[in-house]
């Protein structure tokens, strides 16, 4: 059978490197882990990491907690936590809280049970019960907003839907409808205040009619345009909270014998992978999922290192994404000089 010897003496290296290899690869050179990695493969060295876990004290898993495991954009996080989390030695188990606060504490006690060694919560609600103070152990929100306490990462919510309004009206948009998620999610609140800033900023009323709640879910965005189309006066734009959302909007509209954007713009938020190629492709906020999920895996171990953050809050960039879901708006004067390029 082989051991970490023979994978020592075909790599080249120590045998300490290649503990090191399999404990903490962050901490050797690439050179190095790949004449170890390709050492284990080639005498099928297979490590015995029940016995590395007891010696150091630690489980090198995770536990993601995520409200909607169906949720498009919270698979392409999920997928980059994974990825990360993999390259530093850790596996990463997921836990599908479904909303609930119960399943959620079933998670946690994997943690404080010592059979994982932090959490990363992509739910955007804060339970008080659950402050990391009282927790006691690394503890990380992705997909945090503005009240969101601890150590945490997101984009600024309310900054990126004000540039989504911004826009609309910039093309000559003034009645803008809104559909939003549930009213009391962190996301619905930041991003309706972008929403009521930009108006304000525009000297547009804020008009309630034109506010209709969704769920974040793709159904939610087809009965609320559905809402929204049969209003006398009907919007000429509509902001949707999530891609998801908007795409059930444009389908919606559609059935009414209205063009996407000719009739009614439509904008979303997230940029799933679908808002490239529905019909038509969707403006939208494009979040940074892929450094989102990288950046927790590494601030989290940080954490289980016993590192002190400098900064617990990391608001990272966004970008904003036109297509042709948005066009100038028909009552819009056409001879005056409205701007198609976003902010």
């Amino acid at each position: 059978m082989s051991n970490i010897r023979e994978v020592a003496r075909i790599a080249g290296v120590s045998v300490a490197t290649v503990s090191r290899t399999l404990s903490h690869p962050d901490k050797v050179s690439e050179a190095s882990k790949k004449k170890v990695m390709e050492a284990i493969e080639q005498v099928k060295y297979r490590p015995n990491m029940l016995a590395r876990n007891f010696r150091s004290a630690r489980a090198y898993s995770l536990v993601v907690l995520v409200p909607d495991i169906a949720n498009p954009f919270f698979a392409l996080v999920i997928r980059s936590i994974e990825q990360q989390a993999q390259k530093k030695g850790y596996s990463v188990l997921l836990g599908d809280t479904q909303d609930s606060h119960a399943r959620e504490q079933d998670y946690i006690r994997l943690v404080e049970t010592r059979l994982a060694d932090g959490v990363i919560q992509l739910r955007p609600q804060w339970d008080q019960t659950s402050d990391q103070q009282s927790m006691n152990f690394p503890y990380l929100h992705l997909c945090a907003t503005e009240s969101t306490p601890g150590p945490c990462i997101r984009v600024d919510n309310v900054a990126a839907f004000k540039n989504i309004v911004d826009y609309l009206i910039s093309l000559g948009h003034r009645r803008i409808g809104l559909i939003t998620g549930l009213k009391g999610n962190p996301h619905t609140i930041d991003r309706l205040k972008g929403y009521k800033q930009a108006l304000s900023e525009a000297g547009i009323p804020f008009d309630e009619t034109l506010i209709a709640e969704g769920e974040f879910l793709i159904w939610s965005g087809v009965n609320a345009a559905n809402t929204l189309c049969k209003l006398p006066n009907r919007p000429t734009a509509i902001a949707c909270m999530n891609d998801e959302m908007a795409i059930g909007a444009i389908q919606a509209i559609k059935s009414h014998d209205l063009k996407v954007p000719g009739d009614i713009s439509v904008t979303g938020f997230d940029d799933i992978s679908y808002s490239r190629y529905c019909d038509p492709p969707l403006t939208t906020i494009s979040q940074p999922a892929d450094d989102m999920g990288s950046i927790a895996v590494d601030i989290l171990l940080r954490l289980i290192e016993g590192e002190t953050l400098d900064e617990e809050e990391h608001v990272l960039p966004y970008d904003f994404i036109v297509r042709k879901s948005t066009s100038v708006c028909k009552a819009a004067d056409t001879n005056s000089d409205i701007s198609q390029e976003p902010n």
